[in-house]
């Protein structure tokens, strides 16, 4: 008897295993098991697969046990729950996240390990709420200081985003859930976003605008990219075929899923020919405009299953979108091996907290007046909006129901205690709303006083304090760091800069922390003692600002963008193509034509050509240490571009307190057959040191860092000559440099 049990459970086993399908077999390749579904998928499964069904889900082919692909903003935290068909919230009780710090300040912890944790961090909490993509990082390049949404970029500088986004990436898919990269690219501005038509010429383009990108495609493997609502060269560029089929599927050999943003697609036929794998939110609300279900009516949707039975498409675009749909499903809601997340975890917390503390800029620190010591201080006056204004709500996408808020007034008021007074005034009236898109911070923020009331009180207990904290910058209101518009001007709003000369002249003990996601103009930088750049740092705001502040922690980011005095220091505005020029395409519609013609020269790249001083350079960021630097020496100073040249100098921490230091390599072409960069950033490193501690900083540079990018033959050429290789701890402050030579190679 137990013989023919045994025989008989075999059987079962063997039939079971002869039953199962390729494409559901998981320890096969994933090539296999997508060709193998392709197989079996009928003409309406594959179309349906390719366009939503919700605000946020494809779905899937139920008839094969193949799920729905859920996707959630989230360059900063999850988004919480809407409804199927609209942006309104869906009142879910549980969909509270960790707001973290926003990429900016990421970027500006120049530590490639917090972007790991940051990815990580917040791939686990898309995970934990079932979620298969999340549609960031944002990797854009910070071209004008006006972009309202630069605070959910890394900055203006391709080499510093690509070695941020690579580690960013890796962590999100760690988890099961598929980074989306975006957006693909050229959404340099909001002003005009469905309109701007960028025109770019090659060299700029593999430059300065794609190097993230294709870091994030090849070295970090992403699974997902989202187009941009822009135009490039006259198409769209969701679908637009030189970005997605010639460069990124075509040059970069990426096999993973374009996603268009929401309502970004306009067109059947260029939609099916120009690269684009997935169709969201054509429509605001699924299940109106015109017809009973409008996700039907999309142009991937019935307008493309119908051009195929008619013979108007070819089943060969279909069947590549299929494939990478199903990759992706594989990866992410197929993978039965991926961690379960987690949803506002003290480890999740801690990330915030960190990466909020490593991000943070020490711009100006002139008589030591931070960090704080709370020994000799017994009054501080706390003063501005943004010290009681919660951030993590507004700015468009990036919203977020954040499970808490510390603002600064309470961190300091945690940390501080007993210890010393803290008053507050506010100082100015800015934006008291805290509102967006149905989810509210609680706030109220209303105050009928005057501007002129609330400034004689601010300067009342400026004069009584010790230490004066005036907490400003911007919010996420419209025009300011926010979707979908971009800022008028480039200075504080809300009468703040009067208010910031009337309080130095007040008590010279003053820091201004400015709380942005980009940069402002600040004409009073010579009458402030301390100035701190602060971005929005998410949950744990206060608590991040209040160790820094205190000297609990030792301030150690840096700059990721030039911070412009003016913009005649900023390239497009120098040269008068912001915003565009309007006109119209060969189709009669309305375009923006945007010329770039600063062309390689964006950021510090323009200032140090044109000889300009900005308010603070690139990468800039002070301690409250010191850091020498030793002479910086070669292993070789001849070879072939194929050579690797490795430049080490020592670092040494003369100061008393342990910090870390962000050493900077920057690579001149001293004589070049073509225009180029007085210098480019080619590599850094954040290292920690003890008082008194020296350590090697050692850099290796091969031919990528010596080379531009030629458009007539499109390639990247290293040509022989003289180089030099700068060290130093910010672009406008080269301690060391050595030079070397590139001879020609066979």
């Amino acid at each position: 008897m137990k013989k023919l049990i045994s025989s008989l459970a075999v059987c079962i086993s063997l039939s079971a295993t002869a039953l199962t399908p390729a494409y559901l077999d998981d320890s096969l390749p994933i090539e296999d098991r997508v060709e193998d579904a392709l197989s079996r998928m009928t003409l309406r499964e594959k179309i349906n697969i390719i366009h939503a069904q919700s605000k946020f889900s494809a779905p899937g082919v139920p008839r094969l046990g193949i799920p729905e692909i859920w996707c959630t903003d989230g360059p900063m935290g999850v988004r919480p729950e809407v409804l199927w068909d609209e942006w309104d919230q869906a009142k879910w009780t549980n969909d509270s996240c960790t707001a973290f710090p926003s990429l900016t300040a990421l970027a500006a912890t120049w530590n490639p390990d917090m972007a790991e944790l940051y990815g990580k961090s917040i791939g686990a909490e898309a995970r934990f709420r079932n979620k298969s993509v999340i549609l960031g990082p944002g990797i854009n390049i910070y071209r004008t200081p006006l972009n309202g949404r630069n605070f959910e970029y890394m900055g203006e500088d391709p080499y510093l985003i690509s070695q941020m986004v690579v580690p960013y990436v890796h962590g999100v898919q760690s988890n099961g859930v598929a980074a989306c990269v975006k957006h693909f690219a050229l959404n340099n501005n909001e002003v005009n976003r469905h309109t701007s038509n960028p025109i770019v010429d090659d060299r700029t383009l593999y430059e300065i605008y794609l190097p993230g990108f294709r870091a994030a495609a090849q070295e970090g493997e992403a699974w997902s990219f989202m187009g941009g609502y822009n135009l490039f060269r006259g198409e769209h560029a969701s679908y637009n075929p030189i970005l997605m089929n010639q460069i990124l599927k075509g040059e970069w050999d990426w096999d993973g899923a374009v996603i268009s943003d929401w309502g970004a697609v306009h067109d059947t036929k260029t939609a099916v020919s120009g690269g684009l794998d997935m169709e969201f939110g054509s429509w605001t609300n699924g299940l109106t405009n015109g017809q009973s279900n409008a996700y039907d009516n999309y142009f991937l949707a019935d307008p493309y299953y119908n051009g195929i039975v008619d013979g108007t498409y070819s089943t060969d675009e279909l069947d590549d979108k299929v494939r990478r749909v199903l990759r992706l499903t594989f990866r992410t809601a197929m993978d039965r091996n991926r961690p379960f997340g987690a949803m506002g975890s003290d480890e999740h917390v801690a990330a915030c907290r960190e990466v909020g503390e490593e991000g943070v800029v020490l711009l100006q620190n002139r008589g030591d007046i931070l960090p704080i010591d709370l020994s000799k201080v017994n009054k501080i006056a706390v003063i501005g909006e943004n010290a009681i204004k919660m951030m993590t709500v507004g700015g468009g996408s990036s919203s977020l129901k954040a499970r808490y808020e510390v603002t600064p007034l309470d961190g300091l008021r945690n940390r501080v205690g007993d210890k010393a007074e803290i008053i507050y005034a506010r100082g100015y009236v800015g934006d008291p709303t805290g509102e967006y898109n149905g989810v509210v911070t609680g706030q109220n923020l209303d105050d009928p006083r005057s501007p002129e009331e609330l400034r004689d009180e601010a300067i009342k207990i400026a004069r009584d304090a010790d230490v004066v904290l005036f907490f400003g910058g911007l919010n996420k209101s419209n025009h300011q760091d926010c979707e979908d518009t971009d800022r008028e001007s480039m200075a504080l709003p809300y009468g703040q800069d009067e208010l910031i000369e009337a309080l130095a002249a007040a008590n010279p003990n003053l820091c201004v922390i400015n709380i942005s996601g980009t940069g402002v103009a600040m004409p009073w930088t010579d009458k402030v003692p301390a100035i701190m750049q602060a971005w929005y740092l998410g949950n744990e705001t206060g608590n991040a600002l209040a160790s820094l502040l205190t000297g609990d922690v030792n301030p150690s980011g840096k700059l990721p963008y030039t911070y412009y005095a003016s913009l005649d220091q900023v390239g497009a505005h120098k040269l008068g193509e912001y915003p565009g020029h309007p006109g119209v395409d060969e189709l009669g519609n309305e375009v923006f034509d945007m010329p770039y013609n600063e062309g390689i020269f964006v950021g510090y790249r323009f200032t140090d050509k044109n000889k300009l001083k900005p308010t603070f350079p690139f990468g800039h960021g002070l301690s409250y240490t010191t850091f020498d630097y030793g002479k910086a020496s070669i292993n070789k100073t001849e070879g072939t571009a194929d050579d690797t040249f490795t430049v080490t100098v020592p670092v040494t921490n003369s100061g008393n307190r342990e910090g870390k230091e962000i050493v900077q390599l920057y690579i001149s072409d001293l004589k070049s057959s073509v225009d180029r960069p007085v210098k480019e950033l080619k590599g850094f490193k954040k290292v920690s040191l003890a008082p008194g501690e020296t350590t090697d900083v050692t850099f290796e540079i091969k031919r990528d860092a010596l080379s531009f990018f030629d458009a007539d033959r499109h390639e990247w050429i290293c040509e022989p000559g003289s180089f030099e290789a700068l060290v130093g701890s910010s672009s406008a402050d080269i301690r060391s440099k050595v030079r070397f030579n590139i001879k020609n190679s066979k």
